[in-house]
């Protein structure tokens, strides 16, 4: 049996159908297929996550336990979301309450290179609570914010750092920012004696996080804030296994956010570059609604300010048998993905049975 990381959720539903229920989120947080498309023995036995407990929690709810295989992880933070929570973020009424992690899995990632004792010692306190403050609001160039942190440094507060909104905007780029504000909080040090440190908000890709970090690094800093759900868990992961020195605040942008409209996250997914966008259909494992898939595909694929459309993708429980039906609604210019129904085949009709479904696709006429 492999290591176990504990998951724990709160499923909204009938008493009769709970068990069932919860079978299908650790099939689904785990081999993500239905069981008889599951051939390989170790695979039955060490990873498709299993249903360790069910309590009845009142007014429709209950608690749940699954045990996911932690092998399933590979180190990598944002698969631990994945494993969590990945697809059964998707269902309305199930929520992700808590999770328990194996020593070794613990050990992987390792928790702050700094905490607690380094944020103090950084500004070299003890005996009290730390303090610290924000820069704000947006909108006001460097010299402006700088001059708001050299008065907060002057004040004595410990830490000092960028709104979460500072990004490099045109009205005040990272770089004039922060070399400004570092000046500020240094001057302001010389003139109290104090120990001062001025964080900057991270903002970008991982590339452009490294850039900001070198800026950082120049001007003497060793404290940043980076925004995990935004920037990425596993880009939080990387930063701190590369650049030792920093301490990083995440901030909780996003954190909230349990449910956003789905069509909203298609027109983000676009916006921020994805080529193609994988969405539930009606009628499979999740519980979105014809007209919820017109306005992905309409944000996929519709006009918007020269954008290059995004290529649809339905998927989540889908069958052979609606192929056409699927065509019909979304047209040539989609991908449809068929995974569990073709897998449950036996393995040696999966070749025709694939070809079979290549050959509906490749022969449908559109009306």
């Amino acid at each position: 049996m492999s290591e176990r990381l504990q998951a724990f959720y709160r499923i909204r539903a009938d008493a009769s159908v709970i068990e069932d229920r919860a079978l299908g989120v650790a099939i689904e947080q785990s081999v993500e297929a239905p069981l008889a498309a599951v051939h390989n023995p170790r695979v039955l036995s060490d990873i498709v996550g299993q249903v360790a407990a069910i309590e009845d929690q009142g007014d429709g709810w209950f608690g749940v336990r699954i045990d996911l295989a932690a092998e399933t992880i590979g180190e990598d933070a944002g698969q631990l979301l994945n494993m969590l929570f990945g697809n059964s973020s998707l269902y309305e009424d199930v929520i992700l309450d808590d999770a328990v992690f194996p020593a070794s899995l613990v050990s992987v990632f390792g928790g702050p290179r700094h905490g607690v004792p380094g944020l103090f010692a950084r500004v070299k306190a003890e005996g009290r609570a730390l303090t610290c403050s924000a820069l704000k609001p947006q909108g006001i160039p460097p010299g402006e914010l700088a001059a708001i942190a050299y008065k907060l440094a002057l004040g004595g507060v410990d830490y000092i750092k960028d709104d979460h909104g500072l990004a490099n905007q045109a009205f005040s780029p990272f770089e004039e920012r922060v070399r400004a504000c570092a000046a500020a909080v240094r001057k302001a040090c010389v003139a109290t004696g104090g120990h001062t440190r001025y964080v900057p908000n991270l903002y970008g890709h991982f590339g452009q996080m490294e850039r900001q970090l070198g800026i950082a690094r120049s001007e003497g800093l060793d404290t940043v804030m980076i925004a995990p759900m935004i920037a990425g868990v596993a880009t939080l992961q990387a930063l701190r296994q590369t650049h030792r020195d920093f301490a990083f605040l995440a901030h909780p942008a996003m954190t909230g956010a349990a449910r956003l409209s789905p069509y909203l996250f298609a027109k983000l997914f676009r916006l921020f570059g994805a080529d193609a966008i994988i969405f539930p259909n009606p009628g499979g494992r999740f519980g979105y609604s014809l007209e919820c898939c017109g306005k992905i595909l309409s944000a996929a694929r519709g006009t918007w300010d020269g954008l290059r459309p995004s290529l649809p993708v339905p998927a989540g429980g889908m069958t052979l048998q609606r192929v056409p039906e699927l065509l019909n609604y979304y047209g040539r210019d989609a991908m449809l993905l068929i995974g569990g129904a073709l897998l449950s085949s036996p393995p040696e009709t999966l070749v025709n049975e694939t070809a079979a479904f290549v050959r509906v696709v490749a022969g449908y006429r559109y009306e």
